[in-house]
């Protein structure tokens, strides 16, 4: 079992994954809204990934015999203002994840509880990878602009991503 504290951390954390999910299932409905499917097709598989890491930290908990409590989700934001601006958006939120994450490697570290470290471990390097990947798109909207040639490259390009 896991302390009081870890499994504190620990619901906050799958409740935000969770949010994470909706967030990009909102950014996909909206990018499919304005025809661009590769786009969509690539937030949605993020949506999927999101939702897997909440279930993979609640299942440790259960695993560890500690219990789970789930939580509203906060509802995400509907309004976005361009491709670019929905990747920034998408960079601050996986920053913010990555902090989280941290969070609970710091209090695991605190209360030398190596299972939930090890496990963390994981978590850590996929933010990693995650916050690399959406700055190299953010990269190249940057350098190539959202005019519409621009973004039909990029959005055939991101329709390729497999799950």
């Amino acid at each position: 079992m896991v302390s009081e504290k870890i499994n504190s951390i620990i619901n906050e954390q799958i409740n935000k994954e969770f949010y994470s999910g909706y967030l990009y299932l909102s950014m996909s409905a909206h990018l499919r809204e304005i025809g661009l499917f590769g786009f969509s097709s690539w937030t949605k598989l993020q949506a999927k990934e999101e939702v897997e890491h909440g279930l993979k930290l609640l299942d440790y908990l259960l695993e560890r015999d500690s219990f789970v409590t789930l939580k509203q989700i906060e509802t995400p934001n509907f309004e976005f203002n361009g491709v670019l601006s929905i990747f920034n958006t998408i960079y601050e939120h996986e920053k913010s994840i990555t902090q989280s994450v941290m969070e609970i490697a710091k209090l695991a570290e605190e209360e030398c509880d190596r299972t939930t470290l090890t496990f963390i471990d994981w978590f850590i390097e996929e933010q990693v990878q995650e916050e690399e990947m959406v700055k190299n798109i953010i990269k190249r909207l940057q350098m190539f602009g959202e005019d519409c040639t621009s973004l039909f490259l990029m959005d055939n390009e991101l329709a390729k991503r497999a799950e």
